[in-house]
């Protein structure tokens, strides 16, 4: 298996994609989180439970093969990440959750992870039943971006899941990550609720409702 981030994209080119997609204040919050005051707003996310159609990949889709990944895949695929978010995804895995990929021609094109159990997001505990399943950690790599890949493999873990008897999917999305959001919509997702928390330096640690949606 090869993993490669392709060309360094330009940096101007790289401001304009992260203004677009409303990186910018996603940035400026994990800035101001490593400085102790950690404020972030987020839907808590229910996916699959509407039908909609296969989404369907740019390019020639039979060259795409999905599959489940391997810890060593794993490892290899966080390394640049900070060590903290590397250990992290890796215990997790270990504990449980699964990984599945897109391979193009032997090289992994996107990845997300799936949790079947209990987790903790942001010292808040969430309890999942025996038909739940809680989708995180989706990723497209740079040289296969604008494939459309993300909305087809979640769509794929809709139906792994299903054959487990995970019939319930959630997921949790950043306010402010309006690609996510709307690769999300593409598949008929809806918020249930939209909370806040609020970290400050290490002492609050506190989640707010601020919404629920009919």
């Amino acid at each position: 298996m090869g993993i490669k981030e392709g060309k360094r994209v330009p940096a101007v080119k790289r401001f304009w994609i992260i203004i677009r997609k409303g990186l910018f204040l996603m940035g400026l919050q994990n800035r101001l989180a490593k400085l102790g005051i950690d404020i972030m707003p987020y839907y808590w996310v229910q996916e699959g439970f509407e039908p909609c159609p296969v989404p369907s990949i740019k390019g020639n889709t039979s060259e795409y093969m999905l599959r489940y990944l391997s810890l060593e895949e794993i490892e290899i695929m966080v390394k640049d990440m900070p060590r903290s978010a590397q250990e992290e995804m890796i215990d997790s895995f270990k504990k449980g959750q699964l990984c599945i990929g897109l391979e193009h021609h032997n090289e992994i094109a996107a990845y997300m992870f799936m949790e079947l159990n209990d987790f903790d997001f942001k010292h808040k505990k969430f309890k999942l039943k025996n038909n739940q399943a809680y989708l995180l950690n989706m990723w497209t790599f740079n040289a296969f971006r604008g494939r459309n890949l993300a909305p087809y493999l979640r769509y794929q873990s809709y139906q792994l899941l299903k054959e487990m008897g995970k019939d319930t999917t959630y997921s949790i999305t950043h306010y402010f990550n309006k690609s996510s959001i709307k690769f999300k919509e593409k598949l008929k997702a809806k918020p249930l609720q939209l909370y806040l928390y609020v970290g400050l330096f290490g002492k609050i640690k506190k989640h707010y409702l601020i919404k629920t949606y009919s």
